[in-house]
């Protein structure tokens, strides 16, 4: 094995290992500069569970067959330091050390989140459709969490405007979640990106999805809540976006929350009040993003 893939099966060693917390591992590699020397560290060099070599040694090689098998299932392997994971990411304290993905992985994607509630109403499905159909046609990805309601409205509007979208799931890459959505996840990882930050076949839990809620956020230059109750996982995703130092934009329908009114205070929010002035919020956020990767023509970000 190459240099690089040892490292990558080291990483997913050590994230297999019992009780590991997979930031305080992403740490201890950062600060040592080789998954495989911590992995040594860990595991040391005699266990009587591999009386016939070294440990490390045996979980390398079983870690390197299976990330040998996800790849050869179609799914693309991106440890937190290969030269293909999302730049955007690693700024963020709850970085993934491991991305698992379907389709088309950018590490320079110039993306706003537009998430809400899964129980939409009218006005906030056409709100989101609106928005990711300007943000498509604009050039810009439209990142949201696959759930039915706003997310969905999301995704398929950036899809059917031929523009890019990326799904951000709460599930291993090899679950459809809600099973409704299997078709659309299925055509999003053909001519966009699925991503996860679980193990292929992890089911839905309780921390999975807040957990996804700071990737999609870490992921974009900014948020739009659309919808999103008192205990929904889009005011997380606004808690966390602020965090990330991305600016968040709040419509009217979520101004109707209590916790909305507080949030509204911080800096970094826009309150907006239709969908122009949510165009308008989001051309002057995108202005101000350093041009990259061909972005020079975002100050253009026009209404019309």
């Amino acid at each position: 094995m190459d240099t690089a893939t040892i490292e990558r099966a080291s990483l997913v060693a050590l994230l297999r290992q019992p009780r590991a917390r997979w930031s305080e591992i992403a740490l201890d590699i950062q600060e040592n500069g080789s998954a495989k020397a911590v992995l040594d560290r860990m595991v040391g060099h005699s266990d009587t569970l591999f009386p016939n070599g070294d440990p490390a040694t045996e979980l390398i090689s079983a870690a390197a067959a299976e990330i040998t098998g996800w790849q050869a299932d179609g799914i693309g392997v991106h440890a937190f330091f290969d030269s293909t994971y999302p730049a955007q990411l690693l700024g963020i304290r709850e970085m993934p050390p491991l991305l698992l993905s379907r389709g088309d992985l950018r590490v320079h994607d110039r993306a706003v989140a537009v998430v809400g509630s899964r129980k939409a109403s009218e006005n906030g499905l056409r709100i989101a459709r609106a928005v990711a159909t300007t943000l498509a046609g604009r050039g810009v990805t439209v990142v949201s969490g696959l759930a039915t309601g706003i997310d969905t409205a999301a995704h398929s509007a950036a899809l059917e405007a031929g523009g890019r979208t990326v799904a951000v799931i709460g599930t291993g890459i090899r679950r459809y979640y809600p099973s409704a959505n299997q078709r659309l996840q299925d055509h999003i990882a053909e001519v966009g990106l699925v991503i996860s930050q679980f193990w292929p076949d992890a089911p839905p839990s309780r921390q999975s999805f807040p957990m996804r809620n700071a990737v999609m956020s870490g992921y974009s230059v900014a948020t739009v809540i659309v919808e999103a109750g008192e205990t929904s996982g889009a005011r997380i995703q606004a808690r966390l976006a602020l965090q990330h130092g991305r600016p968040v934009v709040l419509t009217g329908q979520v101004m109707q929350c209590d916790w909305a009114k507080t949030f509204a205070e911080n800096p970094g929010v826009y309150v907006v009040h239709g969908t122009t002035q949510l165009l308008e919020a989001l051309q002057d956020i995108l202005s101000y993003q350093p041009t990259d990767a061909g972005l020079e023509n975002f100050p253009d970000f026009a209404l019309r």
